[in-house]
């Protein structure tokens, strides 16, 4: 059922968001060269690659590391803008159509970040289809954190259902995230 409404929604989804999506790739040309779509490999259920697809928000040249790991002045203008926004997600919608990510989920790491790996083969969490958003992202636990990253993707795993889906959307989209400090 789950990949019913992730392919129902990212349909719609994609049919609303190309206008915005050609927008902004047009706004990011205009102030950097380059590409404004960015492609990254990433791992997926059962650890296999895929490519993940955003519009790219830094510079041209930045290294391919995870977001924490990189400085904020790598951020173009426009990338604080549709970071901030959740805009740079938009192209993920291809993504969970083709089947490599689901709407909801852990999200998908670098096949380098040996620590978050470590801890996901522990919890099984290769075991689901990664997400464009989770549980671990509106409680502000990232990569950096691959203990407490593995346990919230467990405990999402172990308690996932529509309404919790629904809610962290809810809560991805109005920025009313549980952040430490917050």
């Amino acid at each position: 059922m789950k990949r019913l409404v992730d392919i129902a929604i990212s349909a719609a989804g994609l049919i609303v968001a190309l206008p915005v999506i050609a927008v902004i790739a047009i706004i990011i040309r205009l102030e950097t060269p380059g590409n404004p779509f960015f492609g990254q490999t990433r791992l997926g259920r059962n650890e296999h690659p895929f490519t993940i697809w955003k519009l790219r928000s830094m510079h041209q040249g930045t290294p391919a590391l995870g977001t924490h790991e990189v400085a904020v002045s790598a951020l173009t203008r426009t990338g604080h803008f549709i970071r901030r926004t959740k805009l740079d997600e938009l192209p993920q919608l291809i993504n969970i159509l083709r089947g490599h990510m689901s709407l909801v989920g852990p999200r998908p790491c670098l096949p380098n970040q040996d620590e978050v790996i470590a801890e996901r083969r522990k919890k099984n969490v290769f075991e689901a289809r990664p997400g464009v958003t989770g549980l671990a992202q509106i409680r502000g636990i990232d990569m950096s954190m691959p203990v407490e990253l593995a346990a919230c993707d467990r405990a999402y795993l172990d308690t996932q259902s529509f309404g919790l889906d629904l809610s962290i959307c809810i809560q991805t989209v109005t920025g009313a995230t549980n952040r430490p400090g917050r």
